[in-house]
């Protein structure tokens, strides 16, 4: 089907130009633009603020195309869930021609404009989560296995590490741990967005953890997951890639978040349960990662500036 059209009628309803904001995420790109600055605040080295701003344009363009491509992928499978519905495509707002040329679009001039303005290596490794995310992720992990947010959760990974790229022009093992900070949040992050939620993935039979190993598994993943970040977050104060700002602030949001988490990992969820402490967690690893990059670039300007 190459148009969604709303329900009882048959003439497609013109997209506005918010239809095509909502299918950039706009919520989730948030997050992906402030982890990406917070990466390139965190290098070391100078970069040009107006090279600066193209790189984080760049990262923020890019996820765009990639959570619209996501979209016109699963236009049918967002119909069918009370979460998604009322995206532009299952609601009939726009045809899916449309999205996907406009993803395909974002996704294209976000990298060749990284190449040419900041470097080729920040561009490519732009391009791979582009395709790790609409591709390796919605097309292959998530429709087929239970471990599609475990091994999808590097798509989200890469924006920290661009930011770092795009000041340094190479790889080392800093921007690497930043990345690994983000991949083992993503589990007890969206896991616990999925156990309330989780009669929408089984209705459109989408393996979430929860619909296939059940409720008891994933909680006892959550807090394995949430035990093992803290450690990974405490690994760039351990090599002497941040200062003391970072390390202790590292450490004590790491123990809120398996507080918060061991809440949820330790308990049986009853038939009428309000999912109370799962809401709290998923509303808690939003801020956790907030103020953990944000504390991250805080602790690098402190630095520059002489104040530890």
């Amino acid at each position: 089907m190459d148009s969604a059209k709303p329900l009882g009628s048959d003439v497609a309803l013109p997209a506005e130009w918010r239809d095509f904001f909502a299918l950039t995420k706009p919520r989730v790109m948030t997050l992906v633009i402030f982890s990406g600055l917070c990466g390139l605040l965190a290098a070391p080295g100078t970069i040009h603020p107006v090279i600066a701003f193209t790189a984080i344009l760049c990262i923020a363009v890019g996820a765009g195309g990639a959570a619209a491509l996501n979209q016109w992928w699963e236009a049918d499978i967002d119909g069918g869930m009370k979460r998604t519905a009322a995206r532009p495509l299952p609601a009939g707002r726009m045809d899916r021609t449309s999205a996907r040329d406009f993803g395909v679009a974002l996704s294209a001039a976000s990298v060749m404009i990284m190449g040419l303005g900041v470097n080729w290596l920040a561009a490519g490794i732009l391009a791979f989560s582009i395709f790790y995310y609409a591709w390796i992720y919605t097309v292959w992990l998530k429709p087929r296995t239970p471990q599609n947010i475990v091994i999808g959760g590097g798509a989200g990974a890469f924006p920290p590490m661009i930011g770092w790229v795009a000041v340094t022009g190479d790889i080392t093992l800093m921007p690497v741990l930043l990345f690994a900070i983000i991949f083992m949040w993503t589990p007890p992050h969206f896991w616990a967005l999925a156990l309330f939620v989780q009669t929408d993935y089984a209705k459109v039979g989408i393996p979430m953890m929860p619909v296939v190993a059940g409720e008891k598994s994933t909680r006892r993943q959550i807090l394995i997951y949430a035990i093992l970040l803290l450690p990974v977050t405490l690994a760039p104060w351990w090599i002497g890639g941040t200062g003391a700002i970072y390390g202790w602030s590292a450490l004590v949001l790491g123990l809120i978040f398996v507080a918060f988490s061991a809440k949820v990992g330790l308990r049986d969820a009853a038939p009428d349960d309000t999912m109370r402490p799962e809401k709290r967690l998923f509303a808690y690893s939003i801020l956790y990662l907030f103020v953990l990059f944000g504390v991250l670039a805080g602790d690098r300007i402190a630095t520059v500036q002489g104040w530890q």
